[in-house]
């Protein structure tokens, strides 16, 4: 009995209740019929991409932050960059002069801009939070919910000429916006190294209006279709995650990450060692704030679409469910919690609408049950906030 009690105790009860449904769900989706490769290969995939954004807690919270709510800043300065790439990529032709290169150099661009502007304004929020200590959770959730009210209106304003992403009449961006011409499925989805795909160009170019381009064979190891068994590997996502993953890690245990997580834990102390607590605190903030920019790129191109004005507004909240559910508490957190949690939320939110949908045959009951089931958790996971052990 005390074995059981000490086993407990080590993995969480949060933890261990949360697994515990996921197993039963998985056994229950295998015991209705549904595909066991194409499942797993969904959990990999959605565990993949969620990953960087959750990642971007960690900093946050090592620094002295709490959850970063706010990680809506990050991601819209991620969605900015990515409009900005596809339309430098359009209005230069890069398809047409760089062929399947365009693709990745559209990625990189969007990276780039993102990260660029993620730091600029990561750092003004970090400034902004250390006016409010104590209050940081509460303002960084208006932050967020203020930041993606602010993008619809640019979002509305913006006059870009690539038909992907503006709408056919009038001005603005659309809702959403395909990436099937872009960078979308370059590192998870294996079809676009067997297909050429069809991209549209400026008139004058080229007698066509488009032109076909297809990725390199020599590069399909990224995303590998085993078999026909429907289970495809995202080697190149899950190579992404791991370096992003490493980096933080690394990080944390260099002298700047030392001093960054002493401020964040003990403030006296930290000031009485001569360790400048407000730049460390502005530090995790930036970091926080890019590798939400990161993340949401990386979602982008695993989905296939860009989600613009409003789809965004819930992802800081998901972010932190998942990482609370992974053991961590509001004053500590690290890269097991964000492995772990990822794909607890994620890998429920995947088998659990299939197995609904196959028992219940009613069209809106699985968007139901999303619904109810992600705020469950969410609610859930934010009840247990001190730590995944209590």
């Amino acid at each position: 009995m005390t074995k059981i009690k000490k086993t407990i105790d080590i993995i969480g009860v949060p933890r261990l209740i949360i697994g515990l449904f996921f197993l039963i769900l998985v056994i229950t989706a295998l015991g209705v019929g549904l595909n066991p490769a194409s499942l797993f290969s969904d959990i990999l995939r959605r565990w993949m991409m969620y990953g960087i954004l959750v990642l971007a807690m960690v900093p946050g919270v090592q620094s002295g932050i709490g959850m970063n709510f706010g990680i809506s800043l990050g991601i819209v300065s991620g969605l900015l960059g990515a409009v900005v790439a596809m339309e430098m990529a359009y209005v230069n032709a890069w398809f047409f002069h760089f062929g399947a290169g365009a693709a990745w150099l559209t990625l990189l661009v969007a990276l780039l801009i993102g990260v660029m502007l993620s730091t600029l304004v990561g750092t003004g929020y970090g400034l902004l939070l250390n006016r409010v200590k104590g209050s940081e959770m509460t303002v960084s959730t208006y932050v967020g919910f203020s930041a993606i009210a602010m993008m619809n209106i640019v979002w509305i304003l913006l006059r870009f000429q690539n038909g992907q992403l503006r709408w056919p009449i009038g001005s603005g961006l659309r809702n959403t916006a395909s990436l099937s011409e872009s960078f979308g499925g370059l590192l998870s989805n294996p079809s676009i190294y067997s297909e050429p795909r069809t991209i549209a160009i400026p008139e004058g170019l080229n007698e066509a209006s488009n032109v076909s381009v297809q990725q390199p064979k020599a590069l399909s190891f990224l995303a590998i279709d085993i078999g026909d068994s429907g289970f495809v590997l995202p080697l190149g996502l899950i190579l992404v995650f791991a370096l992003c993953c490493v980096i933080i890690w690394l990080f944390l245990r260099s002298k700047k990450g030392i001093a960054m997580s002493a401020a964040g834990e003990n403030e006296l102390f930290a000031i009485s060692n001569g360790i400048n607590v407000d730049k460390m605190r502005i530090l995790g903030t930036a970091i926080s704030t890019v590798l939400g920019a990161v993340g949401i790129i990386m979602y982008a191109q695993t989905y296939g679409f860009l989600q613009l004005y409003n789809a965004p507004l819930m992802m800081g909240f998901a972010a932190v469910a998942s990482i609370l559910i992974g053991g961590a508490s509001i004053e500590r957190a690290s890269i097991s919690n964000v492995i772990i949690g990822t794909l607890l939320f994620q890998g429920i939110l995947t088998v659990a609408l299939p197995v609904v949908n196959a028992v219940i045959d009613v069209s809106a009951l699985p968007e139901i049950i999303r619904i109810i089931l992600t705020n469950g958790i969410i609610l859930y996971a934010l009840s247990k906030a001190r730590g995944g052990r209590r």
